[in-house]
């Protein structure tokens, strides 16, 4: 039976692997990772110079490699190329891409220094998955030094159509890079027919149905939610709802609703839209004031990117000048904070929120949507306020679908899910919690590796 070699830009450490601060992906494959499993990719050090060499760590039967970046290389390609150029295109974000041909150089040299780091470890038989934006070259890199297995890769944030690809300079390379790979998985169908749009425009080969057909090969593109572990999700908020710090956050809500948000501090997650949506509610509906509590948590990222440092500041502002205009000295609206929350009591969090506000401008899938609706109680569920530019909309369609970019929809949305009956919110949890429950994380790693497979 093949191997499979797991690589990703960030490794999760062995004693955390699961854990909040191993990161999404780590989540999502923690049914995937078996003994035997080999995870390859950056340590997060940043040194003198890129490793030539894996550093190698065992744990629970699973070797994880990872090699150091330099300091020019980290900067050229994680905060050039990968966060400065591809995170905002692939965004629709086009105003604040920022190309520079050096950076996409260096992109292209970590992806080659990741390739010859890890070639010495694979056998013939190996089938590669490779995740996410700051390795879609990877597969080229590796057929050059001679590796013919499986190379899969998939994409977790959002793929764009040819008129906005087009603005990227090295568009057709990107494009020929991705037709390196054997089967390639998009969040969802918008997301892969829009690569396969590119692929007719850019590339030059062949499309027939959902495959493009290139010199070498056919490259099978596919359609794969991720999911979560839902029911173990939902298991970990009944349990934390018990403790005391969520018994501490109810008593300062004083039976006030809890509407709540969390996810990293970063430009297409719309905060600057939703807490104007929020101080539109307070505002247009002055019933909810001193009745609805708001909680943003968003943990700080990429600090070292100027457009995330100026999104701080906004934030800063935006959050001072609502609790200003509507606080009383026995009511703080918006509590905003930018530490990172363990997963157990976001957990809990989620449970008691009558509200989850998931709203960015664009988004892959947004596994807080998932994780919120499995965390509620199904006998007084609250209401998932979600974009419908999230991937996730085009699963969950029972929650209130809103444009993130109309502070007033999200006012409305929020107005309406605080007056919502009871019998209403347990029929849209119950279809939003069988979506959940079946498109898991688990089902999402056997659809991909049986595609990889065939």
């Amino acid at each position: 039976m093949a191997r499979l070699v797991i690589v990703s830009n960030r490794v999760p450490a062995p004693k955390v692997r699961g854990a909040a601060s191993a990161g999404g992906l780590a989540v999502a494959l923690q049914s995937l990772v078996a003994p035997g499993t080999l995870w390859f990719g950056w340590s997060g050090r940043v040194t003198d110079r890129t490793s030539a060499e894996p550093r190698l760590v065992e744990g629970g039967g699973v070797t994880y490699a990872t090699i150091d970046l330099g300091a020019e290389d980290y900067h050229r390609f994680y905060v050039g190329f990968a966060n400065s150029a591809l995170w905002p295109l692939l965004h629709f974000r086009l105003g604040l891409m920022r190309y520079r041909r050096e950076d996409f150089e260096g992109y292209l040299a970590v992806n080659a220094a990741f390739a010859a780091a890890l070639r010495p470890l694979l056998g013939e038989d190996d089938m590669v998955w490779a995740h996410d934006y700051h390795l879609i070259p990877l597969a080229t890199a590796l057929r050059a030094l001679g590796f013919r297995g499986r190379i899969g890769f998939f994409l977790h944030i959002p793929f764009v159509p040819p008129s906005v690809l087009e603005a990227l300079p090295p568009a057709r390379g990107v494009l020929e890079s991705l037709c390196d790979y054997d089967v390639v998985g998009f969040q969802t169908r918008t997301h892969l027919q829009d690569f396969l749009d590119c692929a007719r425009r850019f590339s030059g080969f062949a499309v027939e149905g959902e495959e493009v057909l290139t010199e070498g090969r056919r490259v099978r593109a596919i359609a794969d939610p991720i999911g979560i572990d839902a029911a173990g999700f939902a298991r970990i908020a009944a349990r934390s709802a018990g403790t005391a710090y969520i018994k501490r956050v109810r008593e300062s809500l004083v039976g006030r609703a809890l509407a709540i948000s969390a996810e990293r501090l970063d430009y297409s997650k719309g905060l600057p839209n939703r807490f104007e949506g929020f101080a539109r509610l307070l505002a247009r509906f002055p019933q909810h004031q001193r009745r609805v509590s708001m909680l943003q948590i968003a943990a700080r990222s990429r600090e070292d990117v100027a457009e995330y440092q100026a999104l701080r500041r906004e934030l800063d502002r935006l959050a001072g000048d609502i609790n200003g205009r509507f606080s009383g000295f026995d009511w703080v609206p918006l509590r905003y904070m930018t530490q990172t929350v363990a997963r157990t009591k976001l957990a809990g969090l989620f449970r008691i929120a009558r509200i989850g506000l998931v709203t960015p401008l664009r988004d892959g899938m947004n596994l807080v949507a998932k994780e919120y609706v499995a965390a509620q109680d199904p006998a007084d569920p609250g209401v998932l306020i979600l974009s419908r530019f999230a991937g996730a909309a085009e699963e969950l369609t029972e929650a209130l679908l809103v444009n993130p970019y109309d502070p007033d929809e999200i006012a409305e949305a929020m107005h309406a899910a605080l007056e919502m009956p009871l019998e209403e919110r347990q029929e849209r949890h119950a279809a939003l919690r069988r979506a959940v429950f079946e498109v898991t994380a688990a089902r999402y790693s056997s659809v991909f590796v049986e595609a990889l497979s065939a």
